[in-house]
């Protein structure tokens, strides 16, 4: 049985892991309360945000046993590249609003940890400095850009040009955004502007603005998949959508070419009634039928998450919220501490459920908690 007719609730503390909950309180003791609304909050009346945690709650997992699987590994090829564990760096705005090393830190731990950061179009960081940080660590770090379309194709063009000079090895295509989400704290905050100091870097210098000036990221309910199709027209790169969640949307996706799909719903912050995004995934997995990566993003906060999305047929997860938890609490230190926990939890977890990797896994070892019936013999 997989997350369709779960359990009700039961409690969770926010955060998931004793580990990662230690890093979010150091967070919040630090941030700015704005920010922290900002980095924390959803849209509306985040239902979506809060069901992300709490539908991996309402899921356990059947270990298989005496399997002789061995030691467990959390290598993972994906799009060409041999990565160290299967726990991505999700796109995130604004990193130096939480530490003055901002996303360079980030990228020299996400390369340290032998994974995949998503460099955020609305970093405060341009995005050739973060690949720039990455490879100083590790020359084969893979960094991928993430990229909202944008109304005039000129704009488009230059940041995938950019993109590509900077050295990123994938485009992400953030497609649930026809617009902005209500987001209620930054409303009640008055948070609508960076602080003075800050900006979105890679809106710096694009066609339209005057020398050194910047522009706003613009979403638009016009654009379709005929503009999709035009940006692989620009570009050699893998392009992976993200903010899949219809099943149809998804074989859409693989029969229109892209590299990848990410079940995803903005981490809350867009359709406030969405569904989480593990409950989603199960039906993406089967319309995708194998023919390209599946990831997930949403909710993910220990490594039996890891392995639950896993065992439901996602390649990859991402991480975005305690990314940020550890980036303010510690730096790259706290960043790399994020990473490196949910890899050791994602491998011990593995371990229990009688399982050496993502292969040995199986739709059927998870179950809605409170359910009585178990997979028959």
């Amino acid at each position: 049985m997989t997350a369709a007719g779960a359990a009700p609730d039961r409690p969770r503390e926010p955060g998931g892991g004793a580990a990662l909950r230690e890093l979010r309180d150091k967070a919040r003791s630090l941030l700015d309360p704005v920010i922290r609304d900002f980095y924390e909050g959803g849209a509306d009346s985040e239902t979506a945000l809060a069901e992300n945690e709490r539908a991996f709650a309402r899921l356990a997992l059947l270990p298989r046993i005496l399997a002789g699987a061995g030691q467990a590994s959390t290598a993972v090829r994906l799009l060409g590249a041999d990565l160290d564990t299967p726990v991505l760096v999700a796109p995130t705005a604004f990193h130096r609003l939480a530490h003055p090393d901002g996303e360079v830190a980030t990228a020299r731990a996400a390369a340290a940890a032998g994974t995949v950061l998503i460099a955020s179009m609305a970093a405060t960081t341009a995005v050739a400095e973060v690949t720039a940080a990455a490879r100083d660590v590790r020359p084969d770090a893979q960094v991928w850009f993430q990229l909202y379309l944008q109304p005039e194709p000129e704009v488009t063009a230059e940041l995938v040009r950019r993109a590509e000079a900077a050295g990123c090895t994938a485009l992400v295509v953030t497609a649930d955004s026809p617009v902005f989400g209500r987001h209620g704290r930054d409303e009640r905050n008055g948070f609508h502007d960076l602080p003075p100091g800050y900006a979105a870097e890679n809106m710096r210098d694009l066609p339209g603005t005057p020398p050194g000036g910047t522009r706003p990221i613009a979403m638009s309910p016009a654009l379709s998949w005929a503009d999709l199709r035009r940006l692989r027209e620009l570009t050699r790169l893998p392009v992976v959508l993200k903010g899949v969640l219809h099943p149809a949307d998804a074989a859409r996706a693989a029969d229109e070419g892209l590299a990848a799909v990410v079940v995803s719903n903005h981490g809350g912050r867009q359709l406030d009634a969405a569904p989480a995004t593990v409950e989603a995934l199960p039906a993406v997995v089967a319309a995708i039928a194998g023919r390209i990566p599946v990831l997930l993003d949403g909710g993910v906060r220990t490594g039996s998450d890891v392995v639950t999305a896993l065992a439901l047929g996602a390649t990859a997860v991402a991480v975005g919220r305690p990314v940020l938890w550890g980036l303010a609490a510690e730096g790259e230190d706290g960043v790399a501490r994020v990473l490196r926990t949910l890899r050791e939890q994602t491998a011990h977890v593995l371990t229990l459920c009688g399982a050496r990797d993502r292969a040995d896994l199986a739709p059927d070892q998870v179950v809605a908690r409170g359910i009585r019936e178990v997979p028959a013999c």
